[in-house]
């Protein structure tokens, strides 16, 4: 079974929610299935190959709003080309061509990562048009996939029974002894709170940033571990919210670097307005952090307690419960059976079975 990817930066080591979803996903399924993966060739630094996985480096932008577009449009010609039995399509935006692929014939898988829409960094025209993309993309799949359950049971009955939720998954973590990548940045073993995430408003750096500073414990210090690519002015009003003595942002990492980070943190924190669902909240579970997220729909797809919560965007009580977690030192044990990514790879193939059909 031949299968087109598109709707994704590309992997490995490329920034991004749906480039690890994809980088953890595709180099999981079995021989039988040959995937073509369209990546956007600003991004592409690895030359790392995988079995059964072909990359196709297309010509993109990096221009906001229109990197999407464009690189969809070529994907989807390209696609069509490639003549696969399915184009599995990552998020609402980059399935507005997705028209022309049924003209041709193909069969149309979505996964919906997140409602894009809702995020603050796009204008009116930009929302509309994902609005558009979503509402074609609904018509022209022959199965979605949705990551968050929450985000399914808003839909009715027509599109849910086409439908199902699947989320995303975790690698067994492999934590660190070695410190020397986090004392070359400056921090203490334990005596600092982490965030991950591209450095974009919809994650809600800025929250985080003044509540840490309210802290009269001058102790700890926060690391924002996440690239920036087009949100340049965010970035800088974010690095004048604090004194930078307190505060790290280490550009995006990955690999041991990143493992370091999670291994001798002594807290992680999801501050985000809007997510799909969380990767990097997973990550942090897996190796046994303490957590505090904030209160969304895509944070209750995991098992957390009370306490582990603070009002979304609220200063005073994420700063509070800041406090309250880095009073007390503790090493948490979650259950995460329900995501293995080797399980989702058996759902998805399922559905490419289903689908082919």
């Amino acid at each position: 079974m031949k299968v087109c990817v598109l709707g994704t930066r590309g992997f490995p080591d490329i920034q991004g929610g749906v480039e690890k979803h994809c980088e953890f996903l595709y180099p999981l399924f079995p021989s039988k299935y040959e995937f073509v993966v369209f990546r956007r060739k600003p991004y592409v630094h690895s030359t790392k190959e995988y079995p059964c996985i072909k990359f196709i480096d297309l010509p993109s932008t990096k221009i906001k709003g229109f990197e999407t577009i464009f690189h969809s449009f070529i994907s989807t010609l390209y696609a069509i080309k490639e003549r696969p039995q399915i184009v599995h399509i990552h998020n609402i935006g980059p399935a507005l061509f997705s028209p022309l692929l049924r003209l041709f014939g193909l069969k149309v898988v979505l996964t919906y990562h997140s409602p894009n829409y809702e995020h603050k960094k796009w204008g009116y025209v930009a929302r509309n048009l994902l609005k558009f993309s979503e509402r074609v993309a609904f018509s022209t799949s022959s199965a979605i996939i949705f990551v968050n359950k929450f985000q399914r049971e808003k839909y009715g009955k027509k599109l849910q029974d086409k439908s199902c939720y699947i989320p995303n998954g975790l690698c067994l973590p492999h934590p660190s002894y070695r410190t020397d990548y986090i004392e070359s940045i400056g921090l203490v073993p334990g005596k600092y709170v982490l965030a991950v995430g591209r450095i974009t408003p919809e994650k809600g750096f800025d929250c985080l940033l003044k509540a840490f500073a309210l802290l009269q414990n001058k102790d700890y210090r926060l690391v924002i571990a996440g690239g920036v690519e087009t949100e340049t002015s965010y970035y800088e009003k974010l690095r004048t919210l604090i004194s930078s003595k307190r505060v790290v942002f280490t550009g995006y990492v990955g690999g041991e670097k990143l493992n370091q980070l999670y291994s001798h943190a002594s807290l992680y924190v999801l501050s985000s307005n809007n997510e799909g669902f969380p990767l990097v909240l997973l990550e942090a579970m897996s190796y046994g952090l303490n957590v505090l997220v904030s209160d969304i729909p895509a944070t209750h797809l995991v098992d957390l307690n009370e306490e582990d919560y603070f009002l979304k965007g609220n200063v005073e009580d994420l700063s509070r419960k800041l406090k309250d977690k880095l009073n007390v030192s503790v090493q948490r044990v979650y259950n995460l059976e329900d995501f293995d990514w080797k399980k989702i790879m058996r759902q998805v193939s399922q559905i490419y079975d289903e689908v082919r059909f």
